[in-house]
């Protein structure tokens, strides 16, 4: 976890962005350390102040899945059914990390494509090119939620670690939504493996 005596958060920029989900407010935001700079884009719609808490979704990068509809996860799935749910309350967030194949990057993630195709699941892919099997953390989205002024969310996920993350970054998650993919034959056993091995709540 970053040290948040030395993390600094700043706003680079936000704009009106309309999308075929109805008119959000995008900003860009980065958080630098002594060692790196990491970015975030934050999508709102509405009054995300008043209550109930709004509906937030933390989403890393899927270059495969969010750009070229790739069947092997169900990143742009959840990306879409997130999208779908604050347009239809009218309000909320989602924050998109740049954080590439579970933080391992773009060209390891394919290596690892390559790897699963041979046999290997994706925590098996992970750590047989050296990483862990999730490198991400979430203490970016913590920093810009306090600096958005939320405090309280109900937070769209399958993922406990990022309750956790956020709960330690001083956020209350009043509600777990659940933000479910329908089950492709393509992403079964990747969806197998996030259930067995990462603790992922899939019903």
């Amino acid at each position: 976890m970053e040290d948040p005596a030395n993390f600094v958060l700043t706003k680079a920029a936000e704009a009106n962005f309309p999308t075929e989900f109805g008119l959000f407010r995008i900003f860009g935001f980065e958080g630098r350390t002594a060692k790196r700079v990491e970015e975030a884009v934050v999508l709102q719609m509405g009054d995300v102040q008043a209550e109930p808490p709004p509906l937030l979704r933390i989403h890393s990068q899927c270059l495969t899945g969010d750009v070229f509809h790739s069947l092997r996860c169900d990143c742009r799935a959840q990306l879409e059914i997130a999208l779908r749910e604050v347009s239809g309350e009218g309000r909320g967030l989602i924050i998109y990390e740049h954080q590439e194949g579970r933080g391992i990057g773009l060209m390891n993630k394919l290596r690892a494509y390559e790897l699963q195709d041979r046999g290997a699941d994706t925590v098996e892919a992970n750590e047989q090119l050296g990483f862990e099997s999730d490198l991400r953390n979430y203490f970016l989205p913590g920093a810009i939620l306090r600096s958005l002024g939320i405090r309280r969310v109900r937070l769209m996920s399958n993922n406990p670690d990022k309750v956790r993350a956020l709960d330690a970054a001083g956020i209350e998650v009043v509600e777990r939504v659940p933000c479910i993919a329908a089950v492709h034959e393509s992403r079964r056993n990747y969806l197998a493996t996030k259930q067995a091995k990462m603790g992922h709540l899939l019903g």
